[in-house]
């Protein structure tokens, strides 16, 4: 009975978490009226700069609709607002989508992004204030990294990781999972390329302890732990032989007229005997004090922070604003939520069907 009542426990539990999960997102583009549920920032940009959206099925997915930027050397700015409002305190942050550069894409963004209310969808820009930025950057062989960039009280913090990305012109899905208990997770067709700490990878916070401003080495320290023994003396005869000499196998060259070139004097050469500059041997320093060590001080400026995760607080809508070089990325099947079980059911209907139809 014990072994029964924990299963039904344990299913019980799995399915309040289930029950309680909320989906902010799921946005597939198969239907013509997304226009209707996105909003085109033509106000960031002139209209000679700003890119037109594209909707179009991409190669290989006859049965599929995307959205795609659709000029060169084109900003682009597009927004939808999610079902709800999202703060993740206490809970997951997911944030899944397709991208594939139809276009073998040479430079150019193709990330996504969580912006807070309270912003003009016309005006979205990359002045736009937003909460996470995250996806594929592509520009050149310098430039070909996924960011993923929380705002932290005002500040846009990069991570330290080097995060790759794909630059091949096949389907690619990236998915950035935010947890309570400050780690992270970022996956490139679902497999983990990046995860762990969130204060490791980030700078959220600053050092807990620092330098004692106060304090300096003292002029006295000794730090040179040999030095050249006073007491030694240069051997007598050590600088009589110098450091090159005539060549004694050379010839006077057969044509040589001393009349027009002058007396013939061998080349020199390196001299075997030479000992080369006298220097003292080193000993131990017997004022040596060792490496200096600067004190530390508990830094005035250090807060704990438990909650840096919870980075939406909150977020209203999703957004792209980008600039391509060459235009042609495709994005798809976005899912924005807070259960790994939800993601992995819409992954399912969407994107494992979509990527086997592109490998046949």
């Amino acid at each position: 009975m014990k072994l029964v009542g924990s299963i039904l426990a344990g299913a019980a539990a799995l399915f309040a978490t289930s029950a309680n999960a909320e989906v902010y997102m799921k946005e597939t583009f198969e239907d013509a009226d997304w226009e209707s549920r996105w909003t085109v920032g033509t106000e960031w940009k002139p209209s000679s700069q700003t890119g037109e959206w594209k909707w179009m099925t991409p190669e290989l997915q006859e049965n599929n609709q995307v959205i795609q930027t659709g000029e060169d050397a084109r900003f682009y700015s597009l927004t939808a607002p999610l079902d709800a409002e999202i703060n993740n305190e206490g809970k997951d942050l997911i944030i899944s989508y397709t991208v594939k550069h139809e276009q073998n894409l040479d430079c150019g963004g193709a990330y996504i992004k969580l912006v807070p209310p309270g912003f003009e969808a016309s005006k979205f820009g990359g002045d736009t204030p937003y909460s996470v930025m995250f996806g594929p950057d592509i520009c050149g062989t310098s430039t070909r990294k996924t960011h993923a960039i929380f705002t932290y009280k005002g500040d846009n913090l990069l991570t330290k990781r080097t995060i790759k990305c794909e630059t091949d012109q096949q389907s690619h899905r990236y998915t950035l999972i935010v947890r309570p208990d400050n780690t992270y997770d970022v996956k490139i067709d679902g497999k983990s390329e990046a995860s762990g700490s969130l204060f490791d990878d980030w700078d959220f916070l600053p050092p807990k302890q620092i330098k004692d401003p106060a304090q300096s080495k003292p002029k006295d320290w000794v730090d040179d732990a040999k030095i050249p023994d006073p007491e030694a003396v240069k051997p007598d005869g050590w600088d009589d032989e110098p450091a090159q000499i005539p060549d004694a196998d050379a010839e006077q060259p057969e044509d040589w007229d001393e009349e027009e070139d002058g007396e013939w004097e061998p080349p020199m050469i390196d001299n075997p005997e030479y000992k080369g500059e006298w220097k003292a041997p080193m000993i131990d320093n017997p004022d040596y004090k060792g490496p200096w060590v600067h004190p530390m001080i508990d830094n005035p400026d250090y807060k704990e922070d438990d909650k840096v995760y919870n980075v939406c607080s909150p977020c209203s809508h999703v957004g792209f604003e980008l600039w391509q070089v060459k235009a042609g990325t495709t994005f798809d099947d976005i899912f924005v939520g807070d259960d790994v079980a939800e993601l992995e059911a819409f992954e399912k209907e969407t994107w494992e069907v979509k990527k086997a139809a592109e490998k046949k």
